[in-house]
């Protein structure tokens, strides 16, 4: 386990050095899982820095995110991190104010450092992360919101016990 951790994270620092990409955002949030142990996460965020479909209603953006995030243990398991790597689209809604809302959405891959989570078992270490979120950015490019993110390995190994994430986060715009 700590062969494919540490090699997920030699990939993610070669994705990082390599090439243009910069990171352009931090992120942090905190929160809890439906079983109601505690979550905390830090993120960085690449931005995509391309906009699809501008139109009088908005426009659709997006970034790579890396996040970490820790899970606090239950009665069945001790505390556990999770490594994560998603491309996240973003519908800003066109205002004429500095206050910008805008939806959010991805589909992503996380590996957790043991195969339980809290009070849930999701089979395996390797999983599928998607998220939803909603917030407001202002014009300063930070952002604030809620985001509630669902982890399963899709079927892939048995038992197959998903488990959710929802998280006030924080994004800090660099």
């Amino acid at each position: 386990m700590k062969k494919r951790v540490s090699l997920t994270l030699a990939a993610f620092a070669l994705f990082v050095v390599s090439g243009h990409s910069v990171a352009r955002e931090i992120s942090g949030a905190i929160g809890g899982t439906g079983q109601g142990q505690f979550t905390g996460r830090i993120g960085l965020g690449f931005d995509w820095e391309r906009s699809w479909l501008r139109s009088e209603t908005g426009q659709l953006t997006g970034y790579w995110d890396v996040g970490l995030t820790h899970w606090n243990g239950g009665k069945d398991a001790s505390a556990r991190t999770t490594l994560s790597f998603a491309p996240v689209f973003v519908y800003e809604f066109a205002t004429r104010s500095s206050v910008t809302p805008f939806i959010e959405a991805g589909v992503g891959v996380s590996l957790f450092s043991g195969t339980r989570a809290g009070e849930r078992n999701p089979g395996s270490s390797f999983n599928f992360e998607d998220r939803l979120g909603a917030g407001v950015k202002f014009a300063n490019n930070d952002r604030v919101g809620l985001r509630v993110i669902h982890y399963s390995n899709a079927g892939l190994k048995e038992p197959n016990a998903g488990i959710e994430s929802y998280a006030l986060f924080y994004t800090h715009a660099f």
